[in-house]
């Protein structure tokens, strides 16, 4: 134990110098003021703070809809707005408001960054697209200037000041979803911050959603009172879209932290039970929390995490190994979808000549061992569960391939439709799956141009079209990932003034104290920079690419409603009749076929050692069946049919499976009437016979 507490101690040396854990986080004029009683969702009613950010956008948001009644909008399904009230408070530098001061006064650089800039550690190792140099300095000014920051490619400084998110929302965004974000390793880290409040994931949480309020409080009175500014904090989809529907912005509150409810995991222990889970999720669904993220960068007691990859993976498994006590264990993938392969011999030789004790602490993978070994636990599997009892949004993003698969195919089982993957962190082969339950996906935007966004979009388009969904982005600002970057010099550039992305609006250069915003320079510096870079990418990907977007906010609430609307269906085989081909016996009282209807994981039907042997089922009458699910143990089918009868002498096949796993497969095909319902082996997957946990049968 002494050795691995030293080497925990090398760990947060490492760590300080490849602070690139927090890249991986993802570790024309203002509008007019009308005079006190003129008041509207448009224009202020009352003054603001003489030294503010204007927005330099002319016109009235469109409340028009799409032809069709479809809410028309864009949705930003991924982002940190106060995250400067995360991590402990001291790393994200600047506020989103200052009631008092305005952007004098909230738009500061960090104390902890010194007088040039050159303490400022965690920026100057995050940032990307500029020479590795840990003492680089920069302008610490902010307002009025704003020399160097904030930008594309800086982390550690205020992107999400509410009036360049007055800027989105005039352009056209409709819905945002504000994750309440923390880390508590990187909080804890002494990389020069000095904390103020707490690294403890669940109290930056409520922070976070207390000064998300005061925020709207503060708007509010600028528009003559409760309820009568633009942004809105909505706690359920029908108050989302009326609350778009009239213009303004809805904020979806959403949690996505590395040990939600204490669940961490330490030395492969999880850290909490159930009762602290249902006292969690009460909590967060109290505080208008709607989504949630399960696992976030480390392994912890509800999932395994997707990996990180290169540098940013070295540096987060080191976050991993200090959080749990472990390191990433990866293993061969056993499908197509795979986690992000890790290599850490890879590293920048500036970072190899800071340290000697570096290749001594990092472990060796095999080639080709790319998937997390750790998936979905019991207590992963009780969350998601009552998540779904609780009409939550699941996100998908950040699990590991074994643990979304799981998810993915209780959800299936359940046919809820509450899933969504904000910032495409998931394996793309489960879009299709995601889609199918009538969820939703949002297109991470990342640091790269617009080119890469609108490749990936329009080789997706045959996805969406199939499934006739609309689509987002996630932008992930604030939450240690870089926006997306200016454009290329053959690419073509967005000129100023412009007509807004719903036509409603013009908008010129945004303008914030003497700093001049361009996008073709800048990029995405800023959340207000968005409707410039959706301009961009209609001239790169065309109008129907914006407008598939502009067809986001409408599906991002068609998969809420789903998910609010939702009623689960009984499961029609539970604790009834049933024969096999054969069962285990042992001196314990065996593995008979009842134990595979009994409603128990810890139980299971198991047969004779042969490809022939069938399980089957009796309904005790005839039902209407659409659905079946077999929760298979180690012991699965590698080829089988799911067959139905009316009598239990004629059968019908419903399905042919030709690729079974182990896990949760399941099947839906056309309804019909049975009152049986079979599985018949045709191969094992095995040397073993066929085992099964639980087959669960549902109604078209």
């Amino acid at each position: 134990m002494t050795a691995e507490f030293a080497t925990w101690h090398k760990l947060r040396r490492l760590l300080v110098l490849i602070a690139a854990l927090a890249v991986a986080m993802g570790i024309a004029l203002p509008a007019t003021a009308l005079s006190p009683g003129q008041a509207s969702a448009n224009n202020p009613a009352i003054p603001q703070p003489p030294a503010e950010s204007q927005v330099n956008v002319t016109g009235t948001p469109n409340t028009v809809p799409w032809p069709n009644g479809d809410l028309k909008g864009f949705v930003d399904a991924h982002t940190h707005m106060m995250s400067d009230v995360g991590f402990g408070g001291s790393i994200v530098c600047g506020a989103t408001f200052d009631p008092v001061n305005g952007a004098a006064g909230a738009l500061k650089d960090c104390p902890s960054h010194g007088p040039d800039g050159s303490w400022a550690l965690i920026e100057n190792v995050t940032k990307i697209n500029v020479p590795f140099n840990p003492f680089a300095k920069h302008d610490v000014t902010g307002w009025p200037t704003f020399k160097d920051w904030p930008a594309y490619n800086s982390l550690t400084h205020q992107q999400m000041y509410y009036k360049w998110v007055e800027r989105a929302w005039r352009g056209g965004q409709r819905i945002m979803v504000m994750d309440t974000v923390n880390n508590n390793v990187f909080c804890e880290l002494n990389l020069g911050q000095v904390n103020k409040h707490s690294c403890e994931d669940m109290a930056n949480v409520r922070l976070q959603v207390q000064r998300t309020r005061d925020l709207q409080s503060y708007i509010d009175n600028q528009y003559g009172g409760p309820g009568k500014g633009w942004f809105r904090i909505v706690t359920s989809p029908a108050q989302a879209r009326q609350v778009a529907a009239e213009g303004k912005l809805a904020v979806v509150l959403g949690m996505e932290v590395s040990n939600p409810f204490g669940c961490k995991i330490w030395y492969g222990a999880p850290q909490c039970t159930k009762a602290d889970i249902d006292a969690g999720l009460d909590e967060i669904k109290g505080l208008g929390i709607q989504s949630m993220f399960l696992c976030h960068k480390y392994n912890n007691a509800l999932c395994g995490v997707r990996f990180d990859k290169e540098l940013a993976g070295v540096a987060v498994n080191g976050g991993n190994f200090i959080n749990t006590g472990q390191w990433w264990d990866p293993g061969t993938c056993r499908t197509e979808a795979e986690d992000n392969p890790i290599e850490p011999a890879i590293l920048p030789a500036e970072v190899r000549a800071l340290t000697d004790f570096l290749p001594a602490l990092l472990p060796v993978y095999a080639k080709g061992a790319r998937c997390n070994k750790l998936g979905l636990s019991k207590l992963g599997e009780y969350t998601l569960r009552q998540m779904i009892k609780r009409h939550m949004i699941v996100e998908l993003d950040h699990m590991s391939v074994k643990a979304a698969d799981r998810t993915l195919s209780i959800l299936e089982d359940a046919n809820y439709p509450g899933v969504i993957s904000s910032h495409t962190w998931t394996d793309p082969s489960y879009l299709p799956r995601i889609y199918a339950l009538g969820g939703f996906v949002a297109q991470h935007t990342d640091h790269d141009g617009v080119e890469d966004f609108v490749r990936v979009a329009l080789e997706q388009r045959p996805l969406r079209q199939r499934f006739g969904v609309g689509y987002g982005y996630g932008m992930d600002m604030n939450g240690f990932g870089a926006t997306p970057k200016q454009p290329e010099a053959n690419t073509a550039k967005v000129h100023y003034p412009f007509t807004g992305p719903l036509g409603d609006v013009t908008l010129d250069r945004q303008v914030t104290g003497q700093r001049v915003f361009d996008y073709n320079t800048d990029g995405v510096a800023q959340y207000g920079m968005i409707p410039d870079w959706l301009e961009n990418i209609r001239q790169v990907g065309g109008q129907s690419l914006v407008d598939e977007l502009a067809h986001g906010a409408e599906y991002y609430l068609r998969t809420a409603e789903g998910a609010a609307a939702y009623q689960p269906q009984p499961n029609l085989a539970l604790k009834k009749s049933t024969k096999a081909s054969s069962w285990e016996w042992n001196f314990w009282g065996g593995l008979p076929a009842k134990a595979a209807v009994d409603g128990k994981d810890s139980t299971r039907w198991a047969s004779g050692w042969s490809d022939r042997e069938w399980f089957q089922v009796d309904l005790g009458a005839a039902e209407q069946v659409g659905r079946v699910g077999i929760d298979w143990d180690s012991a699965y089918g590698k080829r089988y049919l799911i067959q139905t009868s009316l009598d239990g002498t004629n059968w019908t096949t419903a399905v042919a499976v030709n690729d079974g796993r182990d896990g949760l497969d399941v099947h839906a095909f056309a309804p019909r009437s049975a009152r049986y319902v079979r599985m018949q082996g045709v191969q094992r997957g095995t040397k073993w016979g066929y085992s099964i946990r639980e087959l669960h049968v549902y109604g078209g």
